[in-house]
């Protein structure tokens, strides 16, 4: 018989990965637990960037429609539908200043996501380097550090009196000689986002400019996730029309789920040169092969219809509202925001609001900066979820977001009204 040590694997075995194993409880599953918790129900959720309500009749139509073809309910082609890859190069083109190939110059991904997963993972190496902007988007950290890649940040940084006034997006800026200093021979890539997510800044011409020309002198691919790009309050430029050098190396990203208000569709696309274009789909062949046949088509009727409908438009009008109608509860409570140039976040600053000295926070968020402690007490005593910004930072910039508070407003004005409502109460911790 078998010795027990023999037929009992080592542990060892078992051990996850790094790029797992130290992570700390993540924002969302610390928001989310913390909602359900709460005494105050039903939580007004101005959290997580999902939507309120679904999109265009005429969108939703399409995509049950596609359920009763054959054809839609089976495999894709691997860098997308036809229809699809030409309804965006049709869209997209007026933009870019040319006529984009369908074939050549798009690609389809399972949401914007994976398709920056695949746009790393066609490009990046063990060694390489990559300049994220801070604050940046959570997913970008791991999808890089999979692909073996070390990660430089150039924090934005916020205006010196965002504690005390409301301010303009526009008012994070950019060091560009410390952006400079970042690069050196190993410095592969660069993650743009415009707009942004969460400060709401829309990236300036002379901004992208500035980062464009450092692109091209050090030959640096550049990624700009451009997921909200049809919500914008201020001119807005993407950075692959500024130049044809700067377009030769820039990868742009899209998203329908953001565009056609369908976040769990999880249908995106990237946008640029064959030659860049063709590993990304390379990449993305190898991690999910193809995308949601029946969505992507969806997708394209979205597309193919929404200048007909006044979608644009309207999507970005509507958005706007909702972004004023909110914030109306910070300027009556004296509290500073950024306020927004584009998407559908806000940042709210929170310093003025004192908690309670004894307040039993949980040691997973006692151990967090004062946003996470900020976004709890928010949760448990008024019944609003927020999301704490510095989960959006290395430990060395936390500093920079800790008194802030995110806010998604893409929901119902009723729902927004009633985060206004709970909100006010904060006024007897003022």
């Amino acid at each position: 018989m078998a010795s027990a040590s023999a037929s009992t694997p080592s542990f060892d075995r078992f051990k996850p990965a790094a790029r797992v194993a130290g992570q700390k409880q993540d924002v969302w599953t610390i928001v989310n637990e913390a909602a359900t918790a709460s005494p105050v129900q039903p939580i007004v959720n101005m959290g997580q960037g999902f939507f309120g309500y679904n999109p265009p009749k005429y969108v939703t139509d399409a995509a049950k429609a596609a359920l009763d073809r054959v054809d839609c309910n089976q495999y894709s082609p691997t860098r997308g539908r036809p229809r699809l890859k030409k309804a965006i190069a049709d869209a997209y083109s007026p933009f870019f200043g040319k006529t984009l190939n369908p074939e050549t110059e798009v690609t389809i991904t399972t949401g914007a996501n994976e398709g920056m997963l695949s746009a790393f993972m066609g490009f990046l190496e063990q060694d390489d380097e990559v300049i994220l902007f801070e604050p940046f988007f959570d997913q970008y950290i791991s999808n890089i550090q999979m692909a073996g890649a070390t990660i430089r940040y150039a924090p934005l940084q916020p205006p010196d009196h965002g504690s005390i006034r409301t301010s303009s997006a526009a008012d994070w800026t950019i060091d560009m000689a410390a952006l400079e200093k970042l690069i050196n021979p190993r410095t592969k890539m660069i993650v743009l986002n415009t707009p942004h997510n969460p400060v709401g800044k829309v990236f300036s011409k002379s901004e992208l400019q500035a980062i464009g020309d450092l692109c091209v002198k050090h030959g640096i691919i550049i990624l700009s996730d451009e997921v909200y790009d049809r919500l914008y309050y201020v001119p807005f430029t993407r950075i692959a029309t500024i130049s044809p050098q700067i377009a030769a190396q820039t990868l742009t990203v899209g998203s329908a789920g953001k565009n056609f208000y369908a976040t769990g569709w999880r249908v995106g696309w990237l946008i640029g040169p064959e030659n860049l274009i063709k590993y990304v789909a390379a990449a993305h062949t190898r991690i999910c092969f193809s995308s949601v046949s029946p969505l992507q088509e969806a997708a394209a009727v979205g597309f193919e219809k929404a200048d007909e409908e006044g979608f644009w438009e309207q999507s970005k009008n509507e958005m706007q509202g909702k972004m004023k109608r909110f914030c109306e509860v910070f300027d009556e409570l004296g509290l500073p925001y950024s306020d927004p140039e584009g998407g559908y976040f806000v940042l709210a600053n929170l310093s003025k609001v004192n908690l309670p000295e004894d307040y039993d926070f949980p040691p997973h968020v006692a151990e967090r900066p004062r946003d996470f402690k900020l976004s709890w007490f928010l949760i448990m005593e008024l019944g609003v979820a927020a999301i704490p910004p510095t989960e959006f930072y290395t430990e060395e910039n936390m500093h920079l977001a800790e008194n802030y508070l995110r806010f998604a407003v893409c929901k119902e004005d009723d729902v927004l009204e009633k985060a206004k409502e709970r909100l006010r109460g904060l006024r007897k911790f003022m």
